[in-house]
């Protein structure tokens, strides 16, 4: 029997279809919910653009190799018989090798997209010639992984064929890039020609087994479970870990209530040209200003913030700026405070006793959060609301099910979350450095 593509796609899928298929459409998300299509649209994009285009290559990815193999590939499969594809004579699977090739020279790569501490920046991706690719479950995989196997697409007869280079990305509900990059701007109306997101839902998949997974979420699921896997709800995070609660973020942008005081500057320097430097001034617990300044000189963040203290009355001994990296190096310049991430906590002020923290950061971080959720602080500024807001939900205890001392999820795995350094949500915390120095470090015998 011949091979027939034989994809009947839901009204959502078909609509993921036309961006998958157009001359503009570059990255198309797909889903926001649980059992709404997302892996059975991913392997009929795969396998049909394989059989149609001869000799071309595609990435099929997911966080874990082993998790792909028992969960997508076996989706892939049953497409496959669908099709009337059989093994041996129309493909081959290398489970060694990784590697699905059709008999017209077609390659589907099973890819691993995990970030490895021996390969934080995905070199092994740099051998890869592709067309196009498709990461399942996306919001698992760090956003490093998908912008570096981005730039491996479009590489394998795309001219000849004139293919776009194209990757398909579905998902459920998450607060890291997915949210930023393609949710955020859905909803906002605010999308970019090269860039859609089609939400997708268990009632848009035509599947006789959806009614019966609808109706035991409804009934057993908890109301986060139900507002996410059946809602395709965004806005809520199922996360224990979570220091902040998202309601108390939003709070923090109206809290005109809040106490002023002393003046205060807190600064996150960019390190070595890379990330941004962010500068805060306080008026008490009142974030008054925020200057965001890209890829700025030791010297030239040094003389930005001498002019704010100069307006806005700060002492230098009210400074506090990011001491690791070239922050040091500002630090040297003005003569302020120098804020140490690994450093020694301060002692509880009420115990005289260690505070049970890991460092200094998660004391200053767990404080951060202390306040926000205690509505003490308020953010003046709108410009920023939606990055500081991201950045401060991704404020997590690491390891909450472990004894042992206190402490957030480090910096590097925020930015796999994101995609960019949470250098806002860095600033706002070194403000609670002042908190605890307001009890002086001799009263402890230091």
């Amino acid at each position: 029997m011949a091979i027939v593509i034989n994809f009947k796609p839901s009204v959502k899928q078909f609509k993921a279809w036309e961006y998958l298929t157009d001359l503009t459409t570059s990255f198309t998300g797909y889903g926001g919910a649980a059992f709404s299509g997302k892996s059975y649209l991913l392997c009929y994009w795969l396998t049909s653009m394989s059989i149609a285009y001869p000799g071309t290559a595609w990435g099929l990815g997911r966080k874990q190799l082993t998790t792909l193999k028992k969960t997508t590939l076996i989706t892939l499969f049953k497409v496959f018989d669908e099709c009337n594809i059989q093994n041996g004579s129309d493909f081959k699977y290398n489970q060694q090798n990784n590697t699905v090739t059709f008999e017209n020279g077609s390659v589907i790569f099973l890819i691993d997209t995990m970030t490895l501490p021996s390969d934080p920046l995905f070199t092994r991706f740099g051998g890869l010639e592709l067309t196009g690719a498709a990461i399942d479950e996306s919001a698992e995989t760090a956003y490093k992984a998908i912008e570096v196997l981005s730039t491996r697409i479009g590489r394998r007869l795309n001219d000849k064929y004139n293919i776009p280079a194209k990757m398909l990305e579905t998902f459920n509900p998450a607060k890291n890039h997915v949210f930023s990059r393609y949710y955020l701007p859905y909803s906002n109306s605010n999308e970019r020609e090269d860039v859609k997101f089609v939400p997708a839902l268990p009632s848009d998949n035509p599947s006789p087994e959806v009614p019966a997974y609808i109706a035991r979420i409804l009934s057993t699921g908890s109301k986060v479970t139900i507002e996410r896997l059946i809602k395709g709800n965004f806005m809520y995070d199922d996360d224990p870990s979570a220091l902040i609660i998202f309601n108390k973020i939003q709070d923090a942008f109206t809290n005109s209530f809040a106490e002023r005081g002393e003046k205060y500057i807190s600064a996150d320097i960019a390190r070595f040209g890379s990330d941004n430097t962010i500068i805060g001034v306080w008026d008490g617990m009142v974030l008054e200003k925020i200057v965001t300044m890209d890829k700025n000189k030791v010297t030239e963040a040094a003389s930005e913030i001498l002019s704010l203290s100069r307006t806005y009355s700060v002492p230098m001994s009210n400074v506090i700026i990011d001491d690791d990296g070239v922050g040091g190096g500002v630090t040297d310049i003005l003569g302020c405070n120098g804020f140490v991430n690994n450093s020694r906590p301060f002692p509880n002020p009420e115990t005289n006793e260690d505070d049970n923290f890991n460092n200094l950061k998660s004391q200053c971080y767990f404080k951060l959060a202390e306040s926000i959720n205690s509505n003490k602080i308020w953010i003046r500024s709108e410009e920023y609301k939606q990055l500081i807001t991201e950045e401060l939900e991704q404020v997590k205890q690491k390891d909450m099910d472990k004894d042992g001392k206190r402490m957030v999820i480090p910096k590097d795995k925020v930015k796999e979350l994101l995609g960019r350094s949470p250098d806002y949500s860095d600033m706002l915390m070194m403000r609670m450095w002042f908190m605890f120095k307001r009890v002086k470090v001799t009263d402890f015998g230091w």
